[in-house]
């Protein structure tokens, strides 16, 4: 439990104060702190505190709170830090009966990061901290090893220097692979302690050069500045790129962990790894992770080696690995979760140095929550929120089609993150992104050596990663299962030159561009450029966990689908109707663009009428298709939206031939026909065309088009009625902004309908709303409601509008926006919940107040975020409605708004 906070003191008023407790200790069985706090500790230092308490083997230190790090971040940093700081650190040397860096027995430390949720190598650690020009030599006369205190000195070095002082990694690697050359060693456990007494000169001469003062030599100077650069990482780029992947808040701030080292690097009988009580690729329920003898765990997750699997440990140190899967396993019931830890050997001796929540695959997270009910270690309940919603997208991910094709598998590496990518390559992640943003490359596969937390933007861009170095605990494996993304780790056959930016395997040699394609389920390479094959919602695992999450949830979940074979799809995964079918996307089809076009050419009404006519059936057909397909489940059809020219050819193809013709100097009785064409084109020309004739403004212009539409999706719930059918179509009158243009278009939908049913004498159920997409609509939606039978959030528009940005452009300054935090996320992707999140409750609420009963939904592709589901759920809509690969995780994120509202149980494993 933790301790009393700091006695009473006097201010300047007289009155007393607590001064708060910035540093808490833990050591020797005991902890200030415990597993609950990780708010205050970080999920590091809670765990830290928790695994002491229980008596297990952890090296002692002490943890510097968050709120130190949101006081460094506003630049008002409390002289207590300091003076706690220096209070707990004698108490560890105390302790450990040594000083810091000094006597003839030094204490050395790392220093680490450590925030409220798993941010796998986005902030920075320092390890042997103390170490300095005398205490190396101390080392290495008390440990009759040399090599080892060279090797932790030079560590120190190239971390402090790159952590703290700002040089550039590539520097201190460049003098190290030198080094290595030089000597012709290939390993870097190879060194003997004369070479890397040559690299410290090396490395402390690049100090100078870099930073025009000598590397520090007093212990404590060492941790003041290991310390404030672990807080200043909290801001670091590729921590905030990951924060705003992840939906992490930017003010929570990280912890500083300092804890005496033990060394994995004291020879063979020494090691370092990190395991997971059960496959984070495939939660299988097996003892899952990676080491490596005389080494320390930057080697193992950083990439640099490729580790050994667990099992192997299990031959050459029977008791360790006996002892190590015993304790593990009782972590893994105490947090009831998947455990992520790391350990270290020194000597035989086996120290814990970390537990925390695993990070896995969303196939994994499925099943280790199944497997958890089954073993009663969790609720149903608390099995919803072990899955992120977004992690639902894994069993949607794609499989190579190898039917017909002959296969060349280049190199099989580690299965790190499920599913299969083919993409062009790129060797940095500057080139990923760049190929993103200019959108030259439709797929990107990212390759690299390894991958370091620098690449974090580069990652979120690419559709795939493939690493030559690393394990399945590396950097790469972590990140990418966290995001979904696919990738092959550790294929060791692929030799790849970031510098001349090639990839070599088998004797080919591929460079930037290139097609490969990857299946991180396998593991495999290949050099083909091979299609993708969809997946199928029917895993049975997968359907025995969302027979638990639907019934939990209210809001319902519709897909947004103009095709009956989309609407299959949206069935499939769990469609509960359609919530959007564009009208207009069935007019692009060759049998139907120029009937269209007749249709905007002609000058009159009743010219007008004949090409409607002749789509009137194909219209009629498309609709009754989707009916047929969604039998009694509801089907919201949007009339027309956008504006006429886009089904008209583009004014400059039109110049350039007629140009051509006239050039010619032939006659061409296409010429007449073109030039009508033009004029059309011309008059039909609008500076803004998305705010100027479409949507209702069409329909009202020209209600004939309105009547045609209407009629075919009515003569069409008729068939499917008379054919045993019990259809109810929505038909949806698009960006209205006044009650005035509803009242126009819902009477002509409505006298078209008493039409049809009189004509085929059947009666269908159906209502007539409209797409709130307009800030003005949003405002006055209590007047629209008067005519309005349900609305419907188009908040692609009514993001556009409220905000006065096109989605088309926003790339042009977005990534500047999310980098200097004006931005938290893309409006377009999560909504905006304090502004046009703000218009869609009011519309809602004054809707309602107008018609108590009015059915309101979302259709945009936030209906699809998790974030957004949520608020959905929050504000009372009815319905969110998304592309038929966001419904298992709309359903999921909206079973677990239900639970939170109740005061649910937890959250997903972050």
């Amino acid at each position: 439990m933790p301790m009393p906070e700091h006695d009473l003191q006097r201010n300047k008023h007289g009155g007393s104060t607590r001064m708060t407790q910035y540093v808490y200790f833990f050591g020797n069985g005991r902890a200030d702190g415990d597993g609950k706090m990780k708010d205050v500790l970080g999920g590091k230092g809670a765990g830290l505190a928790e695994m002491t308490s229980a008596g297990l083997p952890v090296p002692p230190g002490f943890t510097i709170q968050t709120e130190a790090c949101r006081e460094w971040m506003k630049g008002k940093l409390s002289a207590d830090v300091e003076s706690q700081m220096i209070a707990a650190l004698e108490r560890l040397e105390k302790l450990q009966g040594q000083k810091l860096g000094k006597g003839d027995n030094p204490l050395l430390v790392s220093v680490r990061s450590g925030a409220k949720f798993s941010m796998p190598g986005m902030m920075d650690t320092i390890l042997n901290l103390g170490l300095n020009d005398e205490s190396v030599e101390t080392l290495a006369k008390l440990t009759g090893n040399p090599r080892f205190a060279y090797d932790s000195y030079r560590r120190l070095i190239q971390m402090y220097g790159s952590v703290v002082q700002n040089i550039e990694k590539k520097h201190f690697e460049h003098i190290f692979d030198s080094a290595k050359k030089a000597a012709k060693i290939k390993m870097d456990y190879d060194l003997t302690a004369d070479h890397l007494k040559k690299i410290i000169v090396e490395y402390k001469k690049l100090v100078k050069k870099e930073t025009k003062k000598d590397f520090p030599q007093d212990p404590l100077d060492q941790l003041r500045g290991a310390r404030n650069a672990v807080f200043e990482s909290w801001n670091n780029d590729r921590a905030k790129t990951y924060r705003r992947i992840n939906h992490i808040d930017d003010s929570i701030g990280t912890a500083v962990n300092v804890q005496a080292m033990v060394y994995g690097n004291l020879g063979e009988t020494s090691g370092t790894g990190v395991g997971f009580t059960r496959n984070p690729a495939t939660g299988e329920n097996i003892f899952f992770g990676e080491y490596l003898m005389n080494a320390q765990g930057e080697d193992v997750v950083s990439g640099v080696r490729t580790p050994l699997h667990i099992s192997e440990l299990e031959r050459a140190n029977p008791g360790v690995y006996n002892q190590l899967k015993e304790i593990t396993k009782k972590l893994e019931t105490h947090y009831r979760d998947m455990q992520d830890f790391e350990f270290t050997i020194q000597d035989g001796k086996r120290y814990m140095l970390q537990t925390r929540n695993g990070k896995r695959t969303g196939i994994a997270a499925v099943r280790v929550a199944l497997q958890m009910v089954e073993e009663k270690l969790i609720t149903k309940e608390e099995a919803i929120f072990r899955v992120e919603a977004n992690q639902l997208y894994d069993f949607l991910v794609p499989r190579l089609d190898e039917k017909g094709v002959k296969v060349e598998v280049l190199a099989t590496g580690l299965p790190a993150s499920p599913g299969a990518c083919v993409g062009q390559i790129v060797f940095s992640a500057e080139e990923a992104v760049k190929a993103h943003n200019s959108k030259k490359m439709s797929s990107i596969i990212l390759v690299r050596g390894e991958t370091t937390p620098e690449d974090i933007a580069g990652m979120e861009v690419a559709n795939g990663i493939l690493t030559s170095r690393g394990g399945m605990t590396s950097h790469a494996a972590v990140v990418t299962r966290g995001m979904g993304k696919c990738c092959v780790a550790g294929a060791g056959d692929c030799v790849v030159d970031e510098h001349k930016k090639e990839l070599r395997v088998k004797g080919k040699t591929f460079r930037h561009g290139d097609w490969i394609s990857l299946d991180g389920t396998t593991g495999r390479v290949i050099g083909n450029k091979l299609k993708t094959l969809e997946p199928s919602p029917n895993d049975p695992e997968l359907v025995k966990f969302m027979s638990w999450v639907d019934p939990v949830r209210r809001l319902r979940v519709r897909a947004n689908a103009d095709i009956p074979r989309d609407a299959k799809m949206a069935m499939q995964f769990g469609a509960e109707g359609i919530g959007l079918c564009r009208t207009e996307h069935m007019f692009f089809a060759e049998d139907r663009i120029e009937h269209m076009r007749a249709m905007i050419l002609a000058e009159n009404e009743k010219d007008r009428k004949a090409p409607l006519k002749k789509l009137l059936p194909m219209q009629r057909a498309d609709f009754a298709g989707l009916f047929k397909t969604m039998g009694s489940l509801p089907v919201t059809i949007r009339l027309i939206d956008p504006p006429l020219h886009e089904f008209l050819p583009k004014r400059e193809e039109l110049l350039v031939e007629i140009a051509t013709i006239e050039a010619g100097k032939k006659r061409s009785p296409k010429l007449k026909a073109l030039k009508k064409l033009l004029a059309r084109v011309e008059e039909l020309h609008e500076q803004n065309p998305m705010l100027g004739l479409r949507g209702c403004r069409l329909g009202i212009t020209l209600p004939e088009i309105t009547e045609m539409q209407a009629r075919a999706i009515f003569e069409a719930a008729v068939i499917a009625k008379k054919a045993g059918s019990n259809p109810h179509p929505e038909i949806m009158i698009p960006l209205v902004g006044g009650v005035e243009e509803m009242k126009n278009q819902g009477e002509i939908v409505r006298n078209v309908a008493k039409e049809v049913f009189k004509e085929k004498g059947v009666k269908v159920d159906y209502m007539v709303g409209t797409m709130i997409e307009l800030p003005r609509a949003a405002l006055t939606a209590d007047q629209i409601a008067e005519e309005a039978e349900f609305f419907s959030y188009g908040t692609n528009d009514l993001t556009q509008t409220t905000y006065g940005i096109s989605r088309d452009d926003i790339n042009n300054f977005l990534p500047t926006y999310l980098q200097q935090g004006i931005f938290k996320n893309d409006p377009f992707v999560t909504i905006d919940q304090r502004g046009v999140g703000q218009l869609v409750k009011m519309a809602t609420e004054k809707g309602r107040a107008t018609r108590a009963n009015l059915k309101v939904g979302i259709c945009g592709e936030h209906g699809g975020d998790p974030e957004s589901v949520k608020f959905c759920h929050r504000t009372g809509l009815n319905y969110v409605s998304c592309s038929p690969f966001r419904l298992l995780t709309a359903r999921l994120a909206a079973a677990q708004a239900a639970l939170e509202e109740k005061g649910g149980v937890g959250g997903a494993t972050k």
